[in-house]
């Protein structure tokens, strides 16, 4: 095989899976990124065995072909190269890389071994626009789990329902973040796909603010996003999630409305006095103030007091501070609605003037 390149062309794409590729791992292919070069078109592939990445290149191609190339030594070669990169293998176990009168000679793994794109049996399409799966992510990745021994707990849930609807789910237990929105499918059955945390931070980084469709295509077990022309693919979690329509509180008639900047700075505030694992902060609320307090009896204590408008008995709840302002980052609307119940009960956080976010956070025992 032997292609030529434009450096900023093969640096951008090494730059694109540079996360994906392992850095740790028994299995040193995993190391390494598959590069084809065939008349019909040249990509890249890289893989995780979680996630796998698929993407073309332009390549000036003399022969064609296939290299399995170590990502990382790559990348870090091509960064200090300047102008085109000649890539040549004479056999399964070698890589010249040439630029100018700069000379590698890298060592490769065969490209049979490397491992196969999986195939899908029963498949699926929707379409999505980029702009609304990448505020959807923004708005739950947050509350899954990172490293929660109830696997599960650790991805996202992605729920179509019939008719078209896309809800979009992470919880780690002690909080729950829920975007609906409705999108473009013809399922006429319900799918549930647990997607981990890890791959869905990885795809947002492919994602654009752009009003542009990407297609989601779903197997048994893998999971495809189309984007322009990348091709995104991950396993699915298994497992059951849990129900998280019941942990949504539908008997908080208690309304707190109060300004979302005005609220996010003083957690800011008053948290830099709390606990450093709890995060614990005291909320006071009355008909028209929230006191918002904290105390360490290592460091001292913070109390700071902001209007509000509450409908409902005085009441005091603690709360994890970051787990509120994390909920509050999410959001964009100038005021923001707590529905309360009882001091242990779990509180949920909406949007003014929507109900297609949910924020559900428990509460602290004080």
């Amino acid at each position: 095989m032997k292609v030529s390149v434009e450096k900023d062309e093969l640096q951008k794409k090494l730059s694109d899976i540079q996360n994906i590729v392992e850095k740790k791992n028994t299995m040193p292919i995993l190391n390494h990124f598959l590069l084809t070069a065939e008349k019909k078109g040249a990509y890249i592939t890289a893989t995780d065995l979680e996630t796998a990445f698929k993407e073309p290149i332009k390549l000036g191609i003399a022969e064609e072909g296939r290299m399995c190339i170590p990502a990382r030594k790559l990348f870090e070669i091509v960064k200090e190269m300047d102008g085109e990169v000649n890539l040549e293998s004479t056999d399964t176990q070698w890589v010249k890389v040439k630029s100018g009168k700069s000379n590698f000679r890298l060592a490769s793994l065969s490209a049979d071994d490397f491992p196969v794109w999986p195939s899908f049996e029963s498949t699926e399409e929707m379409e999505i626009d980029s702009s609304l799966l990448l505020e959807m992510i923004d708005k739950s990745i947050y509350a899954a789990g990172e490293s929660d021994t109830r696997y599960v707990l650790n991805g996202l849930l992605f729920h179509v329902k019939p008719g078209g609807a896309l809800i979009v789910v992470g919880t780690d237990g002690h909080r729950l973040a829920l975007s609906e929105r409705a999108i473009t499918s013809k399922s006429k059955e319900e799918k549930k796909m647990i997607v981990s945390r890890k791959s869905v931070a990885e795809l947002r980084r492919f994602l654009s603010d752009e009003a542009k469709p990407v297609k989601v295509v779903v197997g048994k077990n893998h999971v495809l996003f189309k984007i322009d022309d990348i091709q995104f693919l991950t396993r699915l979690i298994e497992g059951t999630y849990p129900n998280y329509e019941q942990v949504i509180p539908t008997a908080n008639e208690k309304i707190l409305t109060v300004d979302r900047n005005l609220l996010t700075k003083s957690l800011r505030r008053v948290s830099i006095m709390s606990r450093e694992r709890s995060n614990a902060v005291r909320v006071d609320i009355d008909s028209s103030n929230m006191v918002i307090s904290a105390s360490n009896p290592d460091l001292g204590e913070a109390s700071d007091e902001i209007s509000a408008s509450y409908s409902g008995d005085a009441m005091t709840m603690a709360f994890n501070a970051r787990y509120v302002l994390d909920a509050l980052n999410a959001m964009s609307s100038e005021k923001v609605i707590l529905k309360l119940n009882e001091p242990l009960s779990p509180a949920m956080i909406t949007e003014d003037g929507g109900e297609d976010y949910k924020c559900v956070v428990m509460p602290m025992r004080l």
